[in-house]
């Protein structure tokens, strides 16, 4: 009788299993625009809540929905705190945590406002023509400091906001500029600087303390937070271009620099002609940690964590000996050491390091985490954390108990009926024999005994890596849901496995990264029985494009590509990209100084070998890969006979936001892979 009892039980139990994997379903873009995206976590002064920003996507007017939401730290209960239609954003509680500031464009530009933790009517604080962003408090909560765009050359922001109004009327629109970095990323700057101001906290006159043509915080290569208040709030730190090769295009100086409110005295406080950035001060004032980069012109080069002494002068080295990129810095509440994040392997660590005669020391690691916050009291540590197969919610280590927990799961009921699988791992051996990381992801409902397609995904930076993360614009789900296995290999050149390996794509970026991408797809397709070889794709963006257009003429083993802001010509490419000190780095020189490399490298000498069909990616706003390099490659595709396509944006950028033309990239792609990746005869 108990055996027949096991057994109906076993019965139902696989009954149900069954029923609950018939009810799941794949991914599909109306899911995926769905999800919620948690950003900017700010813990309470008493460590009691947190705020934090909630991200909705919009398809019926095409853009986003940003609002304030405020968790308990206590009961992990949870509440909308804003919910206008306009975008509420940047949350920061007041020293006395019964305020919070944010930025809203409710007014019709970005402005400050402020409302109470618990609710209530929100209070509009600045009315700047030139718009407010980046707002923070002082800690004593006598100031508020924030950033806005003005004209240099104006004494004071009337004469900012009236040029500006000249600007917007002025039916000719030309731009006459004498230096370069004249537009960066996806906008012109128009002579305008971001410039650093305070007002008293209960509003008031705006203060420019960082008056002079040039950027704070810098405009490019900058940290997460690049300017903050002394814990006296007597002084003001922040980070700041001066260097004229920079402000050329072709240097990555940035620099620390502290000012007193009450004085208008600038200090300079590094003198490094690499990139300094993200200082923030110990809890008594005495230190300044941040982070540091050794060689200039190299933007890809390891941060070390620094610590300033203010009184001495003095800096010391914390993380000399540890050959890992530092991003993240949070300070113990005693002031005997920091927390910091590096990446490491596809995922991230965080390590502790005392101040005094110390090293660093992994406190956690195997998770992909970012906005660190520690408690009051230092007993917990608090973050986003994120999975292929989850997007960021709210998470805590307690230092205790050495057990780390999520406390929100925003996307439950979004995500509930939907079959993702985890990240899975492989390595093998690579160009010079280095150990080559990736993760292979299998489609819904896998079936180890059918085949599949599979796709390959090349990142960019190229000084990049795939993480363990739910990317919301190369979503590995997204690629995977229509049944192909997705592989996404860290070639040389990637983050998070030494500098050294990092490196190692400087001079190289068609030398060792192709090599270890084909020898990693030789690998798959041995060790994976369920991978038909018959059956492949591989798409890119940025570096990740340029390696497309590389593959383009170097193999025809992929049934077809997808090339998303790809460098196709690398010496025409020089002279439209932004960023010049990008190009003189990884190819040693300018086109005329460094010819051979430009013209080793480029993707365009080999159109003569074209033969993948390949489809074509390109938005009119990207500043950083210009679309001509889009252009370029799809007249080449067309003038060989290779069956091509050219999805052009006119209104977006390097990365494509607009939740409409969102879609339209993922069913265009996902067209052209249906297209060459249908099952062949007989299989």
């Amino acid at each position: 009788m108990a055996k027949k009892t096991i057994t109906l039980l076993i019965c139902f139990l696989l009954v149900v299993s069954l029923q609950g994997l018939a009810s799941k379903r794949a991914l599909t873009f109306n899911d995926f625009i769905q999800i919620k995206r948690i950003s900017d976590l700010q813990i309470s002064p008493d460590g009691t809540r947190a705020a934090f920003v909630v991200t909705e996507m919009n398809r019926e007017t095409n853009g986003s929905e940003r609002d304030i939401w405020i968790i308990s730290l206590v009961d992990n209960s949870q509440r909308r705190l804003t919910s206008h239609k306009a975008s509420d954003v940047n949350p920061r509680w007041s020293p006395d945590g019964k305020t919070i500031a944010f930025i809203s464009t409710r007014s019709g530009s970005p402005q400050i406002w402020t409302i109470g933790p618990d609710g209530g009517e929100s209070i509009q604080l600045t009315s700047i023509a030139t718009g407010a962003s980046g707002v923070i408090w002082s800690p004593d909560g006598k100031h508020l400091a924030f950033l806005s765009e003005i004209f240099p050359e104006c004494e004071d922001l009337d004469c900012s906001a009236k040029k500006l109004e000249e600007k917007e009327n002025d039916p000719v629109k030309a731009g006459l500029f004498s230096e370069l970095l004249f537009r960066h990323w996806n906008a012109w700057r128009e002579g305008k600087r971001s410039h650093l101001f305070i007002i008293p906290s209960e509003g008031g006159k705006a203060v420019d303390m960082t008056p002079g043509d040039f950027d704070t915080p810098p405009i490019s290569l900058g940290g997460s937070r690049d300017y903050t208040f002394s814990p006296d709030g007597t002084n003001i730190c922040f980070v700041r271009n001066i260097d004229p090769e920079l402000r050329a295009g072709r240097g990555t100086n940035n620099d620390l620099f502290v000012r007193p409110l009450e004085d208008g005295t600038i200090v300079q406080l590094t003198d490094s002609r690499a990139n300094d950035n993200s200082p923030v001060y110990s809890p008594d004032g005495r230190q300044i940690a941040y982070k540091a980069m050794d060689r200039p012109g190299f933007e890809a080069d390891k941060y070390s964590l620094i610590l300033y002494d203010t009184n001495s002068r003095e800096r010391k080295n914390l993380t000399a000996g540890l050959d890992r990129s530092v991003e993240e810095l949070v300070w113990k509440p005693d002031g005997s050491g920091l927390y910091f994040s590096c990446q490491a392997e596809g995922r991230m660590d965080v390590y502790a390091v005392p101040v005094e005669n110390g090293k660093p020391e992994p406190v956690l690691s195997g998770l992909t985490l970012g906005d660190l916050s520690l408690s009051p009291d230092g007993k917990r540590l608090y973050f986003l954390q994120q999975t292929l197969n989850r997007p960021s919610d709210l998470a805590a280590h307690d230092f205790e108990t050495r057990q780390t927990s999520w406390l929100t799961d925003i996307n439950a009921e979004r995500l509930a009926d939907l079959e993702m699988n985890p990240a899975e791992e492989f390595r093998f051996k690579g160009a010079a024999g280095d150990s080559i990381h990736g993760f292979l992801l299998k489609p819904p409902f896998f079936d180890p005994e059918k085949t599949y397609p599979l796709v390959l995904l090349i990142h960019g930076g190229p000084q990049g890596a795939w993480m363990d993360q739910f990317h919301f614009r190369w979503n590995a789900q997204m690629f995977a849901a229509p049944g192909y296995v997705v592989a996404m290999i860290n070639f040389h050149g990637s983050t998070g496995y030494g500098q050294a390996f990092t490196d190692s794509i400087s001079g190289d970026w068609g030398g060792k990264p192709y090599r270890d991408i084909m020898t990693g797809l030789d690998y798959l397709l041995k060790e994976y029985p369920y991978l038909d070889g018959s059956r492949l794709a591989a798409a890119g963006a940025s570096y990740g494009g340029y390696m497309i257009n590389w593959i383009e003429g170097h193999t025809d083993r992929f049934n077809c590509l997808v090339s998303h802001a790809g460098v196709f010509d690398l010496r025409s490419m020089y002279g439209e990209t932004e960023e010049i000190w990008f190009p003189e780095w990884e190819f040693k020189g300018t086109p005329w100084t460094s010819r051979e490399q430009y013209e080793r490298w480029s993707p365009s000498n080999f159109v003569s070998r074209f033969k993948t069909p390949c489809l074509v990616i390109h938005g009119q706003y990207d500043f950083r890969v210009p679309v001509s390099q889009g252009f370029q490659l799809f007249t080449s595709l067309q003038q060989m006979n290779v069956p091509s396509k050219l999805l052009y944006f006119p209104d977006e950028f390097h990365f494509i936001n607009k939740p409409r033309n969102t879609e339209l990239w993922w069913a265009t792609i996902f067209e052209w892979f249906e297209t060459y990746l249908k099952r062949p005869p007989g299989k």
